[in-house]
């Protein structure tokens, strides 16, 4: 009977998890339309991962780097050029993004 129970428990949290994905991804869906015009206007396309490699190259620490990196233009939609600095030009969401220690999180 336990065992019932549980199995059910999870199905019905899976369920849950689930709908919840499709409400996120409907509203960034609704977000990106409003941004670029209701799909007059492309959203631009941005290869995060080559920008990252990029960005990361000489980074002493280039697997953690690329894993931040990653995080950051997915979620801002931008990596600064070069291997270092030039956050600013990225804006606040690149700049102000931290870790959980208050430490800049984006390369």
């Amino acid at each position: 009977m336990a065992l019932r129970l549980l199995f059910f428990t999870v199905v019905l949290l899976c369920i849950l998890a689930k709908d919840s994905f499709h409400e996120v991804v409907a509203v960034d869906a609704h977000l990106l339309d409003a941004r670029y015009g209701n799909g007059k206007q492309p959203a631009p396309v941005l290869d995060c991962p080559g920008r990252c490699g990029e960005r990361c190259s000489k980074h002493s620490r280039p697997n953690v780097c690329m894993r931040a990196c990653g995080t950051c233009c997915y979620r801002c939609k931008c990596v600064p050029p070069g291997t270092s600095g030039n956050r600013h030009v990225c804006g606040a969401c690149y700049t102000t993004m931290t870790t959980h220690g208050n430490r800049s999180k984006c390369p």
